[in-house]
């Protein structure tokens, strides 16, 4: 009989790790991208029952000298701690209210944190408890990918047309680019105004990272149809677009969108209603385009919060928006008989925003209590002057 054991000796392969790999495995380090790396030092264990104290007693050690931000995405145990909360425009701003802060800890993501230090001045150091707390979203749209658009805007002819308009939710780099074309930033809350600006100082808009904002915005708030967008794919030759279409377009819409906001759809909508008579719809405008056409209201994070404050007793409501808010909300008012239910069924948290816990605020508190400063965020020099441009023409809006 055959020996097939050595029939078909096998061969090792010298096969390396792409540079991608090693980043999406958490070990490598590129200080320009969402994604993150291992936070370096021992953390603390989660099971550990004295976390809580342990947090408490370092930020009372450091006193003034720390100020602790807070997204409304983050988990209970960490906002606990958080001196402010809101979303991520509005706590770069807090951040920047506080000189007398020399340390800002961003319980946040990657982009909400390079936006504190452009904002903040040269003596603040701003720190993220975990480096791997990146976004999706503003991931989908790197330097590289976004000079190459323009080079194919330029190629069609348009580009002197084109005013591009970044999400708050964009990388500095992206700010960046956005200032040194004349654009601005804008927040799920004034991307109207922002767009309204755009239109006044050219045709046409490129859109940056998240197309659904963008085309809401756009069909939702200024009357536009659907076909006055056009959607620009990084990933295909010229965007997959003719040289017609970029013309025609008044709206080119960057390929890219929110994992959390992008899973409710339609059928979610339907099926809340037929299970709740009478709920009220309630969704963020990061959704798909058919959702918010679907939804009785339709707001940012900041506008959901204040619509259920306002919101009569005994109303019901879902909510498109991360779960951690959702649930936040459903607590604090239940007390007021208004139920409020994650507008899908599934369990959907920001895998992100969530690797901001306990253990990591515990050793970076801890840490900074110690006088050794960790993890800190620092944007370049020139990158922080067109980024900063361009937040600077946000708020110059009227």
């Amino acid at each position: 009989m055959r020996d097939v054991t050595t029939a078909h000796p096998v061969q090792e392969l010298d096969v390396q790790p792409t540079p991608l790999a090693l980043l999406l495995l958490g070990r490598d380090a590129d200080p320009r991208s969402e994604r993150g790396v291992e936070c370096p030092g021992d953390l603390p264990s989660p099971s550990d029952p004295d976390l809580v104290e342990r947090a408490r007693a370092a930020k009372e050690k450091l006193g003034e000298k720390v100020f602790v931000l807070g997204h409304h995405y983050q988990r209970d145990e960490v906002i606990q701690f958080a001196d402010v909360t809101g979303d991520s425009f509005k706590l770069a701003r807090d951040a920047a209210a506080r000189p007398e802060a020399e340390y800002i800890v961003f319980c946040g993501v990657h982009f909400m944190a390079e936006s504190a230090d452009i904002l903040t001045t040269e003596d603040q150091k701003v720190v993220l408890p975990d480096l791997a707390a990146g976004c999706s979203m503003a991931d989908m749209a790197t330097a590289e990918q976004v000079a190459e658009c323009w080079d194919v805007l330029t190629e069609a002819g348009v580009a002197e047309q084109v005013v591009p308009v970044s999400y708050m939710n964009s990388s500095a780099d992206i700010k960046a680019f956005t200032g040194r074309h004349g654009g601005t930033i804008c927040t799920s809350s004034n991307a109207k105004r922002a767009l309204e600006w755009a239109f006044e100082q050219g045709e046409k808009v490129l859109f940056l990272p998240d197309q659904h904002l963008g085309r809401n915005t756009a069909v939702r708030d200024m009357g536009m149809t659907l076909e006055d967008c056009v959607l620009y794919n990084p990933h295909k030759p010229n965007g997959g677009l003719t040289a017609e279409e970029l013309r025609n377009a008044k709206m080119i819409l960057w390929r890219g969108h929110c994992s959390v906001h992008g899973r409710f759809s339609v059928e979610s909508v339907n099926d809340v209603r037929a299970r709740i008579p009478g709920v009220n719809v309630l969704v963020h405008p990061e959704c798909k385009h058919e959702v918010v056409a679907a939804a009785d209201y339709v707001g940012s994070t900041e506008y959901i919060i204040k619509a259920l404050e306002a919101a009569p007793a005994g109303s019901k409501w879902a909510i498109g928006t991360e779960l951690n808010l959702v649930q936040r909300l459903a607590n604090r008012f239940a007390a007021e008989d208004k139920e409020i239910v994650f507008l899908d069924k599934t369990v959907c948290f920001c895998s992100t925003m969530n690797r901001i816990d306990l253990p990591h605020l515990v050793w970076t508190l801890e840490s900074l209590a110690e006088g050794t400063l960790v993890n800190r965020i620092e944007v370049d020099p020139e990158t922080e002057k067109y980024a900063k441009l361009a937040l600077e023409r946000m708020l110059a809006l009227p």
